[in-house]
């Protein structure tokens, strides 16, 4: 007896749910597509049929509980046309005065009779793709479960035999979770909508099961805007192996390479530590500054600073931040707190990395990240999987994190500095009636670098990183006791760059 070869697939028209279901649907199944009203399931459901359109399959669309005239403005509004795709409408409207035949009537007519129309309908169109909105409508009409059960097997073994790959909705308004017919799907799509306490609600979805078939498991956010269905499929670091050259980068600041034994390392993670003003984005932007005067891309991702804050501090450092925005040497995004996911951000970060060549990303701040999602209870973990992802691509990425206080008892909100492979802290300190900046490396887990502490600042002549401050005990206090001269500092006669 021959081998069964796998099912053709058929493509949804929605380039990363065909990916999270490893090519598409597979052809001449029945497949099920979940969820509460307003999670998407008509939207996905449309653009399935209106690629088969281009592709050249005959499309039916049967709907329960919308009218043709409500399809139509549906799709209008994200600037489709369903010419072409053929729509019948069953609809219980005890409401409409043009009692038409197409018009079913729950109270008059059994489960069986509107299991009849639909499938001479499909006899008579003779469709490849069929959508059924909504399963609800017909659990509605049936005597009891076993009935229900029944004509939806009949229903499956129906289109199977006309070689149709159908998709079936199912709301979930009926009792206990209305799972009992899993068991006949060879696919179930689960759909969900979250609410937040402020802000777009959050739209995701994942394969609860497909028979004999890969697909990628766990949960994917996704978001619909006019005109499309964006889909974020959950980030698997391991699957994105390294290679690359895991040589230093320089700063352009020959002390700070010092302190850091060189340089940072490629596929490495830097977290700046420092509170509030300490200078930790100014320090990122050296890195960003020195990956274009290397000819690299580099992307920012600023949930805290405007693009016209950043172009004015950066003017002072000397990069032209606007000019290498619209050069294209630097992607600069600010994700909208109030309506990200965690998904959405992933994506936006692999885009600037796979697609437009990025070798140095900023993200300022993981503050502002897990602030901007407080429902959110896999933030870290999906954080650590973006690291590692990007460490793997040999990007060198460097965080902001800012810890809470001035000087003195300075805390971490949040310690995260497990997930970096090198930590500078940054510091105030008191000398000489000013407040200054100290920056020390920590932690590297890449090399050598300096236990020093150096003075460094940041205006008026850009940058400036000092010499060891042999002669202060305790500048990471934010008092030090100081036995020297006023000459170890910036502004003596030892300056250092």
């Amino acid at each position: 007896m021959p081998e069964p070869h796998p099912a053709e697939k058929i493509r949804t028209g929605i380039p990363e749910f065909d990916m999270i279901l490893r090519g598409g649907f597979p052809r001449e199944r029945l497949h099920l597509l979940e969820g509460a009203p307003g999670t998407g399931k008509t939207t996905i459901a449309l653009q399935f049929l209106l690629h088969g359109r281009r592709d050249g399959r005959r499309g039916l669309y049967v709907t329960l509980s919308e009218t043709t005239t409500e399809l139509r403005t549906s799709a209008a509004n994200h600037g489709w046309s369903l010419d072409g795709i053929g729509l019948f409408e069953l609809v219980p409207l005890e409401a409409r005065l043009d009692r038409q035949q197409s018009v079913l009537y729950p109270s008059e007519v059994e489960l069986g009779e509107t299991m009849r129309l639909i499938t001479e309908r499909i006899e008579a169109d003779d469709p490849e793709l069929v959508v059924i909105d909504s399963l609800s409508e017909l659990r509605l009409l049936a005597q009891d479960q076993l009935a229900y059960r029944r004509q939806i097997l009949a229903l499956k073994q129906f289109l199977h035999g006309r070689r149709c790959t159908a998709l079936v909705l199912d709301d979930l308004t009926g009792p206990n979770g209305v799972r009992e017919l899993h068991s006949l799907m060879h696919s179930v799509v689960s759909l969900e909508q979250i609410e937040r306490s402020y802000g777009a609600a959050r739209r995701r979805l994942r394969i609860a099961k497909m028979r004999g078939a890969e697909y990628q498991s766990g949960w994917h956010d996704f978001a619909i805007t006019p005109g499309n269905v964006l889909i974020f499929p959950s980030l698997i670091a391991g699957e994105h192996q390294p290679d690359f050259d895991p040589g230093t980068v320089s700063s352009g600041l020959p002390a700070l390479d010092e302190l850091l034994g060189g340089g940072l390392t490629r596929g490495t993670t830097t977290m700046l530590l420092g509170p509030s003003g300490a200078g930790k984005s100014s320090v990122a932007l050296q890195y960003v500054g020195a990956a274009m005067e290397r000819g690299e891309r580099a992307a920012v991702f600023s949930f805290d600073e405007t693009f016209e804050t950043l172009v004015q501090r950066s003017a002072a450092l000397g990069v032209d931040v606007a000019d290498a925005v619209e050069s294209g040497r630097l992607g600069w995004e600010r994700p909208n707190p109030s309506r990200l996911s965690p998904g959405e951000f992933v994506w936006q970060v692999r885009r600037q990395v796979e697609e437009l060549g990025a070798r140095v990303v900023v993200i300022d701040s993981l503050n502002s990240y897990l602030a901007a999602m407080p429902e959110e209870t896999a933030l870290i973990l999906q954080m650590h999987e973006l690291l590692t992802y990007l460490n793997n691509q040999g990007v060198v990425t460097v965080l902001i994190l800012a810890q809470q206080g001035i000087v003195g008892n300075v805390q971490n909100p949040i310690d995260l500095s497990f997930m970096s492979d090198t930590v500078v802290l940054l510091r105030f300190f008191e000398a000489d009636g000013e407040v200054r900046k100290a920056i020390s490396v920590v932690k590297k887990r890449t090399g050598v670098h300096e236990l020093s502490i150096r003075e460094f600042r940041l205006f008026p002549e850009g940058m400036q990183v000092g010499p060891r401050l042999m002669d202060f005990r305790g500048v990471l206090t934010g008092v030090p006791s100081f036995d020297g001269s006023r000459d170890a500092l910036l502004g003596g006669r030892n300056e250092a760059g």
